[in-house]
């Protein structure tokens, strides 16, 4: 009976966490006191006093300090708010996409239009954008028709893009991959959630037109 491959769990983002009371080694800190009150140079052994008088933890913030930075508060409690912040941090970021947008070597200036402004709205929303040529049957034989069609793309987005990668030819297509400009929402003058917006208003209004 062969091994079955299991997939690996999500894993959450670890969150360091400082020395407290005697894990702390150094033999003096510079303390702040639980009311964010700067203490000065103490042994450790007053400062675990202070600490335990206080009813608090003794947490080692700057561990790099000579000598090192302790503060008395409740660990449970600021460990809890770092892992937070942490959380809403990895919200923020963006992950990088690739989107792919399609074409035929003989596509119409309509169509042609329309999917270059879509890469646009891809490329606003600081994707990746893969620009692919797929050919069918005797197509084949015309494979300069989709370089050709690539690179008037590449030319007329030369403002708003790096090309990550040159057209290149794989099997039945010819693909380039292209990236947005750092400062592509400055030349198209929108801001990031204008883009995010306009995508989601014309997703929905082709759903709307599909549906009649």
């Amino acid at each position: 009976m062969g091994w079955r491959s299991r997939s690996k769990a999500k894993m959450k983002p670890v969150v360091p966490k400082e020395r407290i009371n005697r894990e702390i080694t150094s033999s003096t800190v510079r303390l702040i006191d639980d009311k964010g009150n700067q203490v000065g140079v103490v042994s450790i052994g007053e400062a675990l006093s202070r600490a335990e008088r206080a009813g608090f933890d003794l947490v080692e913030i700057s561990p790099n300090a000579t000598p090192p930075v302790c503060k008395i508060m409740e660990f449970g409690q600021y460990h809890y708010q770092k892992e937070r912040k942490m959380r809403e941090s990895r919200k923020k970021q963006h992950i990088v996409q690739t989107k792919e947008v399609k074409f035929g070597p003989n596509t119409e200036e309509h169509d042609y239009n329309f999917k270059k402004n879509n890469a646009i709205k891809f490329l606003a929303q600081h994707n990746k954008v893969k620009f692919t040529v797929r050919f069918r049957g005797r197509q084949l034989a015309h494979k300069e028709l989709g370089f050709k069609l690539l690179e008037k793309l590449v030319e007329e987005l030369k403002d708003l893009i790096d090309v990550d990668h040159a057209p290149k030819t794989e099997g039945r297509t010819i693909f380039t991959v292209v990236s947005p400009k750092k400062e592509i929402e400055k030349i198209l003058g929108v801001t990031q959630p204008e883009v995010l917006s306009q995508a989601q208003q014309e997703a929905e209004n082709q759903e709307t037109e599909s549906e009649e």
